[in-house]
């Protein structure tokens, strides 16, 4: 009768010690045989830009982690919402993923209704990079620092005006929300695209414009603009020593513009660690992280839970800022 106790105890600590394995062995066989065939990167843009540069730098180094075809895939329209919604619609299997911007946390609360909802259709995969923003102003403009021109506004409430390459982005965004936290009349223009917001600026019919870094260093250094500061947490990297943030003069005040990976909801977690993990390994590249220096993106690779939690964040900031202004762009 002992022996059998015994026996019998062992097979059931046995069976508790194997049970997890067992639980565990159906999402390791994921992961190992993640990806079966070609990967699919959607792009909700039209071809050229940041976006689709890092979608390309990207897409490459996986192919060659993969050992399978990673093909890029545009899907522009709506304000990146065609794009997200092929995404949110495909197979949740990972190998259809999109490539996103801030517009993905902006759309909920700018648009009366989307296909899909945001939170409950797709899942965060991993945040790649911030896009550096930054304010600049007309080369003569009366003021040099954030804290001069805000100093300015107040003195001549409506007689400042700023541009960007259209009403709804992050660009828009953060410089409404600096407006409402300091409390500065300053008119807004939106324009169709960067483009023609540089050129009226240069011609000082704006006073200022919010725009990527990366789109406005030519004209900056060739002294036709002149830099105010950068929205990111940190300086951007390579000029540490020429550009203030804005939240050196604000505290706390800080703007980007995301770059991450989704997919639908219901893709197995372990294929969603692994295109996380080894898109972190690709970020890790030398090669990788001196390119996106150059374009003012600051690499991320944050877990799948980080990044839900960053986009939760940033949908939640943005849209208090939009029911405020009372912005809509449909």
């Amino acid at each position: 009768m002992r022996q059998t106790l015994r026996f019998t105890r062992r097979l059931t600590l046995a069976a508790m010690m194997t049970l997890p394995l067992l639980l565990a062995a159906p999402r390791l066989a994921h992961a190992q045989e993640f990806p079966k065939g070609p990967v699919k990167i959607i792009i909700p843009f039209t071809a050229g830009g940041p976006t689709d540069t890092v979608g390309r730098l990207i897409a490459q180094k996986l192919q060659d982690i993969w050992g399978q075809t990673v093909i890029i895939d545009y899907k522009p329209g709506a304000g990146t919402v065609i794009g997200v919604d092929f995404v949110a619609r495909a197979p949740a299997d990972g190998h259809v993923i999109g490539l996103v911007n801030a517009a993905f946390t902006v759309n909920p609360s700018l648009r009366s209704s989307l296909p899909y909802d945001t939170q409950k259709d797709i899942r965060g995969v991993t945040q790649i990079a911030d896009m550096q923003l930054a304010l600049v102003a007309r080369a003569d403009a009366p003021f040099n620092t954030v804290q001069e021109m805000i100093a300015y506004a107040r003195r001549n409430p409506g007689k400042l005006s700023y541009g960007n390459a259209g009403a709804g982005g992050t660009t828009h965004l953060a410089m409404e929300l600096l407006k409402k936290n300091e409390k500065v009349d300053i008119l807004y223009s939106p324009f169709k695209g960067s483009a023609p917001a540089h050129t009226e600026l240069i011609a000082g019919r704006i006073d200022m414009m919010t725009d990527p870094f990366l789109s406005v260093m030519p004209y900056v250094k060739a002294n036709r603009m002149k830099m105010i500061a950068t929205f990111g947490d940190k300086r951007v990297a390579g000029y540490e020593s020429q550009y203030p943030t804005v939240n050196e003069t604000l505290p706390g005040f800080v703007a980007s513009s995301l770059l991450g990976f989704i997919a639908p909801a219901g893709t197995p977690d372990a294929i969603v660690r692994k295109i996380a993990a080894d898109t972190a390994t690709v970020l890790r590249m030398p090669d990788i992280r001196a390119r996106l220096q150059d374009m003012a993106l600051a690499p991320v690779g944050s877990s799948p839970e980080q990044f839900d939690a960053f986009i939760a964040s940033e949908m939640q900031k943005w849209s208090k800022v939009i029911a405020d202004g009372n912005i809509r762009i449909d």
